[in-house]
């Protein structure tokens, strides 16, 4: 079975109610049908209820017994309105400014999610990552015990003998543009923790460089060592090593001869980038060049579970992600 078949299943054993703000995209409402024909999710989807029936009909995709919730005409829209204020007054938010921002769907299904009206939120898909992830800081807030909130992506590569069965957590690839040691180890020590959520196994730790064990040297190498110090001091159960460079985090007889000793043994499934730039490009190489499933970029440090999606992701894609949100929000 697939890792996203896994995720499926195992989203079927405790129903999770997963809002999708934007209604009126076709690869949105294309997953709404897969999550209800396949039984793993109950939808909500935000929007003109007139509007995206006709968008869902022009399109042939059913979307009958979905529940369609209208910011506009929700009985709900003032009490979220009054909600909002009281947890942004003291930022400088006015009652109107907040009766205003409760209309767009992103806020809307944020504020269902701190109310407990819904388990968690998937957007992305036609908005930016900033305009996810604003409200859902704005509302939801960081996690306990959290400092930072990161983004990572499932890499699943087909026939695939390296990670775990070729599946790979790469991060951060989606939100921290250029990361410091403290907040790296912060990355590390979330994305250990996402990989065994999602793929129930133990999470390896690489933290990815252009060195190995001092190869080269810069200010770049250095941080990611103080890195590694750093997520061995915080988190000792963590199994981590680095710096290492890609072939030295995934391959054992190239972690033999450039890594000998390294705790991980060229067995990998965790792979934390130096920077967003490495870590984007790297999962698009991924999911390019190797054919692999990409499922992303997803959220941890919110808390409660909240996902962006990548704007050129599709239908298949969304509902995988659904998938992994309902999964997340079995564990809050």
């Amino acid at each position: 079975m697939s890792f996203i078949e896994e995720i499926k299943q195992r989203a079927k054993t405790q129903i999770k109610t997963i809002v999708l703000p934007e209604a009126t995209d076709i690869r949105i409402l294309k997953a709404a049908e897969t999550v209800k024909q396949e039984g793993y999710a109950k939808i909500i989807l935000i929007g003109d209820e007139e509007q995206v029936r006709k968008i869902a009909k022009q399109n042939t995709i059913d979307i009958e017994g979905i529940e369609i919730i209208d910011p506009l005409k929700s009985e709900r829209t003032q009490e979220y309105a009054q909600k909002l204020f009281e947890l942004r007054k003291a930022k400088g938010m006015t009652e109107e400014q907040a009766q205003k921002l409760v209309l767009d769907p992103v806020y809307f299904g944020m504020m269902m999610v701190k109310n407990e009206d819904a388990d968690g939120l998937v957007s992305g898909a036609c908005h930016s990552t900033s305009d996810t992830l604003r409200p859902a800081l704005q509302i939801l807030k960081t996690a306990p015990n959290t400092k930072l909130v990161s983004a990572f992506f499932v890499i699943v590569v087909p026939n695939c003998e390296y990670g775990s069965n070729g599946t790979f957590i790469f991060a951060d690839s989606g939100l921290n543009e250029e990361p410091n040691s403290d907040a790296l180890s912060e990355i590390a020590i979330s994305s250990s923790k996402s990989f065994e959520q999602l793929v129930g196994e133990k999470a390896k730790v690489a933290m990815l460089s252009y060195s190995t064990y001092g190869s080269a040297h810069s200010a770049s190498t250095e941080k990611v060592i103080e890195a590694t110090k750093l997520v061995r001091e915080k988190a000792p159960e963590i199994l981590v090593d680095g710096e290492l460079q890609l072939d030295a985090a995934i391959i054992p007889e190239v972690a033999e001869f450039k890594a000998k000793g390294s705790p991980l043994k060229g067995e990998a499934n965790v792979l934390v980038f130096p920077d967003l730039g490495a870590g984007n490009i790297g999962y698009k190489l991924a999911q390019r060049l190797a054919k692999a499933e990409a499922y992303g970029p997803l959220c941890q440090g919110i808390a409660k579970p909240v996902n962006d999606l990548s704007r050129g992701c599709s239908a298949s894609d969304v509902a995988g992600v659904i998938a992994i949100t309902a999964v997340q929000a079995q564990n809050i």
